[in-house]
């Protein structure tokens, strides 16, 4: 019996068009469940189907079954301790201010015996190595620290079923990369069963035993993942190709015998390229680099020292940093380390303990706000936050009226085009998914053609064709001379879009050069494709993209 069986389900949002439109998949108990797809087609809300507290109000129509009776005629207490959630945004999960508080709540809630509490608090905390962070403040904790915590909280109730919405998120890739390693382990040990929505998906196609592609409101493709990376080539079905891994793609876009295994993972990626003839390869030309003419400094950091509490540690210690125009400037490290601060002191809204701070000259603090509006755009973290308007439409009507835009309307219109957004004018910004705001919250800042952009993580949520189209957006505007400064955990983006990189360390730049220079030969900060190809038949390269530049199209192994 299966532990789960969805039964042409529909559901609408009032007020809207179908959202979900008659789907059917089962799961069996133990699969490891991977769905995917763009922004916006319905992820989300199909999960939040499956846990009743969170259940989103609308029409809905069709049947889940969870082990053989409607999910709906469940009792409560049942359901929430055998199915698991966990959020894309850690701190929409966390209730209490204090850690031990936190993951002990549900069972208090529960009415648990404090001998059963003790008992599973020990073991968990031991299985996750925390017992550093149990009397810690939540404030004080990391975005991939806050995700442990949840999750650690959500299995003390000893769940059969895990869901998951995006759970990487926010996390930088070590600590990525050690999630899914949980989730990996907790089903293969423990034969719990995961169903996970997620756009990173190099780890995962491994390990998945069922994927869901979906598009527009329904499942498109479902099988193994060889099944369904074999009919997404034989369809040519150019969205879902994006989804497809780096060394997968290698193989399907350079292989004439598809009847072979088809590599998922770095290891079956090295044994493949091992057996091919290296005859077809040709080593890159070393590109000759130009030299370049004295440029603007436009922002200037010099041994900044920063600490957000009198007594607390410096967040920012030492650092010195030089951005020019035209630079494009990607900034990468750990979950904590100082990214995000960095990008306040620049933008002028902390004002740093020692060191200074200048912006085109001048010392931040003493720029007025409506000068530094004008001269740069500044996307936070969380997307919600940028938004101060019912609509999104108003929101960029009062960016055109703000910024005295002349052709306001088409530049609208142009913009949305751009980011496929048109479609979400009339909605609260709330109303969209992570992709969709996030969108949506790029296309404003870049309403008013700044010259100086900045952003905190803005692929987050993004689906892999709408970060294509973002990259192709950012390196047009890089070829205007627009400077841009880019704190993410997206490595893979970062190579294909950044001329410069930095990796920030404990408050402090550890390293900063070219992707090539930053990237190349590491074990966690580079790509899935790097790892697959040091010390292979092949050139070190850090993209698929890269790999299909270099050779021929008639070139196959």
């Amino acid at each position: 019996m299966a532990l789960f069986k969805v039964n042409q389900l529909s559901f609408c949002y009032p007020g809207e068009q179908p959202l979900l439109k008659d789907i059917s998949f089962t799961i069996e108990e133990g699969d490891f469940v991977v769905l995917c797809g763009p922004s916006g087609c319905g992820k989300s809300t199909l999960l939040r189907l499956f846990i009743q507290p969170i259940a989103p109000i609308g029409e809905l129509t069709g049947d889940i079954y969870y082990k053989g009776q409607e999910l709906s005629q469940w009792e409560s207490r049942t359901l929430l301790e055998e199915i698991g959630f966990v959020m894309q945004n850690p701190d929409n999960q966390i209730v209490m201010d204090e850690v031990m508080k936190e993951i002990v709540f549900a069972l208090e809630n529960l009415g648990y015996s404090t001998f059963e509490m003790r008992k599973r608090v020990a073991e968990m905390v031991h299985f996750f190595g925390i017992e550093h962070l149990l009397h810690k403040k939540v404030a004080e904790l990391s975005g991939g620290q806050k995700q442990i915590i949840n999750l650690l909280a959500v299995l003390l109730l000893k769940p059969r079923v895990l869901i998951l919405d995006e759970p990487t998120s926010q996390l930088d890739p070590i600590a990525a990369k050690e999630f899914l390693s949980i989730l990996a382990r907790l089903n293969e040990e423990f034969g719990m069963t995961i169903i996970i929505v997620e756009h990173r998906l190099e780890e995962l196609f491994a390990v998945a035993d069922q994927i869901l592609m979906m598009d527009e409101g329904r499942i498109q493709i479902t099988g193994t993942s060889e099944m369904c990376i074999r009919q997404v080539y034989e369809q040519q079905n150019a969205i879902f190709k994006s989804y497809v891994p780096s060394i997968t793609k290698l193989f399907m876009e350079m292989e004439n015998d598809y009847s072979q295994c088809m590599p998922l993972s770095v290891k079956e990626g090295k044994r493949w390229l091992a057996t091919k003839n290296t005859s077809f390869i040709s080593k890159p030309m070393m590109k000759s680099v130009a030299k370049q003419t004295e440029k603007e400094l436009l922002i200037e950091m010099n041994d900044v020292y920063f600490q957000y509490e009198k007594k607390g540690r410096f967040v920012l210690k030492g650092l010195s940093l030089s951005v020019c125009k035209g630079d494009f400037l990607a900034i990468v490290g750990g979950n904590g380390c100082g990214k995000s601060t960095l990008l306040k002191a620049c933008i002028g809204s902390i004002r740093p303990q020692r060191g200074f701070v200048k912006l085109l000259g001048n010392h931040t603090y003493k720029l007025h706000s409506k000068e530094l509006s004008q001269q740069l755009a500044y996307l936070p973290q969380n997307p919600q936050a940028y938004f101060a308007h019912t609509t999104i439409e108003k929101e960029m009507q009062e960016i055109v009226k703000r910024h005295q835009i002349s052709n306001g309307t088409e530049r609208i219109e142009a913009i949305c085009k751009e980011f496929n957004i048109s479609h979400l004018l009339h909605r609260h910004p709330e109303d969209c998914s992570g992709g969709e705001m996030q969108r949506a919250a790029l296309a404003c800042i870049l309403l008013g053609n700044p010259q100086l952009i900045m952003m905190d993580e803005p692929t987050k949520g993004m689906d892999p064709i709408a970060k294509q189209q973002f990259a192709d957006l950012l390196q047009n505007l890089h070829l205007r001379n627009t400077t841009i400064i880019m704190v993410t955990h997206d490595i893979e983006f970062t190579a294909k879009v950044a001329n410069s990189c930095m990796i920030l360390f404990n408050g402090e730049v550890a390293v900063q050069g070219t992707p090539s220079e930053v990237f190349t030969g590491n074990y966690f900060y580079t790509t899935p494709f790097n790892r697959i190809t040091r010390n292979s038949c092949m050139p070190e390269m850090l993209t698929v993209e890269e790999a299909f530049d270099l050779w021929p199209a008639q070139v196959r192994f």
